[in-house]
């Protein structure tokens, strides 16, 4: 919808007298001004109390109401747009969204002036929202709790078709309610969690490490991560040395604990293999399972193998750990 909110505002404003002109256009930064003041600033400006400036402001704003029903298909646009997102949005994303990233100022002080819409202020939970009745948002926050007491339940992140089985809204309102969250974000890949988590907010080099692995879904060799993750190979290598979370399974290769790998050289992965089992294994046996968890050639498995302060090979060729 093309709308000239710059002219539709200075119509407004013209209507007002001068003092109450000056005020909303420095309070809500129209009329070319580039940013929104505070009471305080402007009544030290003024030489009046903030109070008075307040006051002011909302005589102004009262006088506009009335005649604001002359743009009633604008706030019919604006109901509409929220009525899509379950009448609840994010004051940021609404005011971006109602005109391409533009007139932000002029949208919030139509919004503000217009019949039928609520501002509701951020608190440690939730950012500043826009509503058309305060019972819409009570359903937000409560779809937006239920959702929070999942992820601490499961602990992973989820989809959004996922997250929606429960609800059976229309995706874009349970997105539109999700995004008022400050405890829950959506990853670069469409996942949904607690911000905290390093999946979804990943800010130290080991946590992009982590997901940059678990994305590709193999392992990969610490160069091959650091172009990934545009990082130096060599900050990326020191991350994966320290962090639990990464096993070397080959010469500068690493992969995921959590994909069943273990830690430790190749003995270490032969001795483990053959207690796992509790008998003797196979040359072969013990080749397939070690290189199921080492991307080493199959010689340096049987080097190690031969290594007879450890391991013993009986009379039929089968291996196993040599008794202290």
């Amino acid at each position: 919808m093309s709308i000239n909110y710059s002219k539709i505002c200075a119509e407004l404003l013209n209507i007002l007298p001068p003092k109450q002109k000056e005020v909303i256009s420095r309070r809500f930064a129209l009329m070319g001004k580039s940013e929104k003041e505070t009471l305080a600033s402007i009544g030290q400006d003024l030489g009046i109390t903030r109070e008075r400036v307040r006051q002011i402001e909302r005589s102004g704003v009262l006088k506009l109401q009335p005649v604001v029903k002359k743009y009633q298909k604008i706030f019919d646009y604006f109901k509409k747009q929220l009525k899509a997102k379950g009448n609840v949005r994010k004051e940021e994303l609404l005011l971006n969204e109602l005109a391409d990233g533009q007139f932000q100022n002029e949208i919030y002080f139509l919004l503000t002036i217009g019949d039928g819409f609520k501002r509701i202020k951020e608190n440690d939970d939730f950012y500043t929202i826009w509503t058309t009745d305060p019972k819409f948002w009570a359903l937000a926050q409560k779809v937006v709790k239920s959702v929070y007491e999942k992820f601490k339940k499961i602990n992973k992140p989820a989809q959004l078709s996922e997250l929606n089985k429960k609800f059976s809204l229309p995706e874009k309102v349970l997105l539109s309610y999700l995004e008022t969250s400050k405890h829950l974000q959506q990853n670069a890949e469409g996942f949904w969690g607690l911000r905290i988590w390093p999946e979804i907010n990943p800010r130290r080099i080991r946590d992009k490490v982590y997901l940059a692995l678990k994305k590709s879904q193999t392992a990969l060799h610490f160069g091959q991560i650091a172009s990934l993750i545009n990082a130096l190979p060599q900050t990326v290598h020191n991350e994966l040395i320290k962090d639990s979370r990464f096993v070397l399974v080959g010469r500068g290769t690493y992969a995921l604990r959590e994909w069943g790998y273990q830690e430790g050289t190749v003995k270490d992965v032969i001795l483990q293999t053959l207690k796992e089992a509790g008998r003797p294994l196979s040359k072969e046996e013990i080749l397939e399972k070690v290189l199921k968890q080492r991307l080493v050639k199959k010689n340096t498995i049987l080097l190690n193998l031969n290594n007879k302060n450890y391991f013993s090979r009986d009379n039929k060729g089968y291996y196993q750990i040599r008794e202290a």
